[in-house]
């Protein structure tokens, strides 16, 4: 009987990557990043701790995948609103009720980049610092011409301070239902940037 190939093997398992990501998360939020190994998030994940080096070099890899993961959802999702926003104030909350999706959804992910973004590698850490830098500047352009009553500093407080709201969630469990919940974070960015909500579209609810 002909052995399988190097290529058949790796298909064995597809998901088996995305297990890793999912245990390294979990016990990242749990424990903290330094105090888990590979061994660890191997056992989490119901794979033998040289599995895990099949798909990441070291624990630093893993977690610089995590964090690029929700760094790259929120930017796609970012982008796509831009692109299809009627207007600016549309626009906006679609920025919000996508950021509101990201928090719910990917709620794990987000607590551990921001608890562990300083224990990346620094030219990691430098690069995914640059782009959450560019991603706060879609929302302030987009707030600007929306409250042209506000300074350039009072632009970019208002707008950390609706991320700060729509985050608040990343750190405790309020027990409320998921749809409860978004609709109140939702409610609270929208103020913290002094705007009316407008109804969600087909860009923001999808």
């Amino acid at each position: 009987m002909t052995a399988p190939s190097p290529a058949t093997r790796r298909r064995r398992d597809p998901d088996r990557r995305e297990r890793i990501l999912t245990a390294a998360a979990e016990l990242t939020a749990r424990r903290g990043f330094h105090a888990i190994g590979m061994s660890d998030i191997g056992a989490e994940a119901g794979i033998v701790g040289s599995g895990v080096y099949r798909h990441f070099e070291n624990k630093d890899a893993i977690l610089v995948a995590l964090l690029d993961r929700v760094m790259a959802r929120l930017q796609d999702g970012a982008a796509a609103i831009l692109a299809a926003g009627p207007d600016d104030r549309a626009t906006l909350s679609g920025l919000i009720r996508d950021h509101v999706r990201v928090a719910i959804e990917d709620r794990t992910v987000l607590a551990v980049y921001h608890r562990e973004i300083h224990n990346l590698p620094e030219d990691a850490r430098r690069r995914l610092r640059r782009l959450q830098r560019h991603y706060l500047e879609d929302w302030v352009h987009v707030l600007a011409p929306l409250r042209p009553d506000l300074a350039d500093g009072e632009l970019r407080l208002a707008v950390h301070a609706a991320i700060g709201a729509v985050q608040s969630t990343l750190f405790f469990r309020s027990g409320l239902a998921p749809e409860r919940l978004a609709e109140l974070l939702d409610e609270m960015a929208h103020a913290c940037l002094g705007v009316p909500r407008t109804p969600a579209t087909s860009v923001n609810s999808e």
